[in-house]
């Protein structure tokens, strides 16, 4: 908004110039996002503590020590990342730019599903919200329709293509097939941060780390000098992005206040599928799908440790892990919360890192 406002009168006044720079309007977005989040984060956990009662309901087949650790510390906490992400990036952003409204929409979309299965959560006072079908077709139809809406905006050369990690020229037009493989990754990242979430902390670092890295990307990408130089594939527009990045990373360092163990407040599904399906849409229109994979390895590896441990149960019987997803197994080892949270940023940090070489590695 503020760019939309004021560059047009930087003509009379030359200090206004700076709007027109991603960069600064990036770190205004971050520090926004961070104040949004300090200043209404207490009254927002107040207010959920007082309609929650209990608290998030415990998973009876998880940790046993959770059922009294975590009792009554309330979920939906989503909700706080998702009023200052999306109002600082309504202050910063360019407001005609299509790529922006895109990952808003999904960002908000995949948050109210989440919110629906967090209520209904409260409500039953169990594990289970939604049902996985009826989520699973709400997120494949929100993506779809975002993917559909960005191969619209995106230059045709780029629409249907698929850019290989390490390989300057090869790019897959894929054609029809690369909506199905784009709504696989939007879903496929949401779920796979929303399995992260499992203990205080865990998940909203490694978030921010990605979204980091590619506030970088689309800053890149968006750049013809830049994306030349790296032999990146230039996509128009998609600079912008890096202002929402930057948004998401201030509000993850508020929720992150609250979220510090102990947590204070859970950021529920509302929280987890919002942020993982902007991450897989950033990957999409930056056209940086695969390296998603890498950066996001993360959240990767809890996933196929989860589909690991369900096929070889349903097969043979037996577990692979002691408990799925990941996290889950080390607790069971008798690994201290903050060791698996603190060893899990850093294994994410090196992954953020490796994925972000193939920029220059091609």
């Amino acid at each position: 908004m503020l760019y939309n406002l004021l560059v047009p009168l930087a003509e009379q006044i030359s200090a206004l110039n700076l709007f027109r720079y991603i960069t600064f309007r990036t770190g205004g977005a971050v520090i926004t996002a961070l104040i949004i989040s300090f200043v209404v984060g207490p009254a927002i956990i107040n207010w959920l503590k007082r309609i929650q009662g209990e608290g998030q309901p415990i998973r009876d087949d998880g940790p046993a020590d959770h059922l009294t650790r975590k009792q009554g510390i309330p979920t939906m906490g989503g909700f706080l990342i998702l009023v200052a992400v999306v109002s600082s990036t309504l202050l910063w952003a360019d407001l005609t730019n299509r790529y922006v409204w895109a990952v808003i929409a999904v960002t908000l979309g995949f948050g109210a599903v989440g919110a629906a299965d967090d209520f209904l959560k409260l409500t039953r006072r169990s594990s289970h919200g939604v049902p996985g079908k009826v989520k699973l077709v709400l997120e494949i139809a929100i993506s779809l329709a975002v993917v559909l809406w960005i191969m619209n905006v995106a230059s045709p050369a780029l629409a249907t293509g698929l850019t290989i990690p390490f390989f300057k020229d090869i790019l897959l037009d894929l054609g029809w097939m690369f909506a199905p493989l784009a709504v696989f990754v939007v879903v496929g990242a949401s779920n796979a941060v929303n399995l992260t979430d499992g203990l205080d902390g865990l998940a909203i670092v490694p978030v921010m780390i990605a979204f980091a890295c590619f506030a970088f990307i689309a800053y890149l990408v968006g750049n013809t000098v830049f994306s030349n130089y790296l032999q990146l594939h230039y996509v128009i527009g998609s600079g912008e992005l890096t202002v929402f990045c930057g948004a998401l990373v201030g509000a993850g360092l508020g929720f992150l206040w609250f979220n510090a163990p102990p947590a204070m407040v859970f950021m529920g599904d509302t929280g987890s599928l919002s942020m993982g399906g902007a991450l897989g849409t950033l990957s999409v229109i930056t056209k940086h799908e695969l390296v998603l994979a890498i950066i996001g390895g993360l959240f990767v590896l809890e996933t196929v440790s989860v589909i690991m441990q369900v096929v070889s149960f349903k097969l043979t019987g037996r577990r692979v892990f002691r408990m799925a997803p990941l996290h889950h197994h080390f607790e069971q080892k008798g690994w201290a919360e903050p060791t698996i949270v603190i060893r899990f940023w850093i294994i994410a940090s090196i992954l953020a890192l490796a994925g972000l070489a193939t920029l220059k590695l091609r």
